[in-house]
């Protein structure tokens, strides 16, 4: 039996306790001990952003978080962004529609942290510039893409949200 620390946090809507080792990393506790494996690992350093997730609504690399950092609080993954719109029965959230729908993605690495990312800026700011968005985003590498279909899907989506609000 582990001495570990008990945590409790909201993760995707959904009450959760668990055991974290004090020098657990967010990102670790999340793929590895919860099996959420859309929070992506990539560079260990905070520079790549494909393990960002949503803590308290706002944006964070899960890598350069510690999960004990969590308690109490409400952790976001990829997972939980449908019901975090609302939806349910397999429907999307507007980002992950547009995200489709602009073709912003391609080999899919970067894209639960864009996701992410952009969702947090449009919680934050509905009506994000195209250079707001850019700048949002600039923690978030992708190989890819060149962009140009992450921001339009990012506008798209800022779209959409504004609809479903009015």
């Amino acid at each position: 039996m582990s001495n570990a620390p008990r945590l409790e946090f909201m993760l995707n809507g959904r009450a959760t306790a668990t055991a974290a080792e004090p020098a657990t990393l967010l990102v670790d506790l999340l793929r590895g001990t919860l099996g959420l494996t859309g929070t992506h690992q990539g560079c260990d350093t905070a520079q790549c952003g494909a393990c960002t997730v949503l803590l308290d609504g706002l944006a964070v690399k899960s890598c350069s978080v510690l999960a004990l950092q969590a308690q109490g609080r409400s952790v976001t993954t990829v997972e939980g962004l449908a019901g975090l719109a609302g939806k349910s029965d397999g429907a999307l959230h507007p980002v992950q529609e547009a995200f489709i729908a602009c073709h912003g993605l391609q080999c899919g690495f970067c894209t639960p942290g864009m996701m992410m990312a952009a969702t947090g800026l449009l919680q934050q700011n509905p009506t994000a510039s195209e250079a707001e968005i850019v700048d949002a985003l600039e923690g978030n590498l992708c190989r890819c893409t060149g962009y140009v279909n992450i921001v339009a899907a990012v506008q798209q989506a800022a779209s959409a949200m504004a609809q479903e609000a009015a």
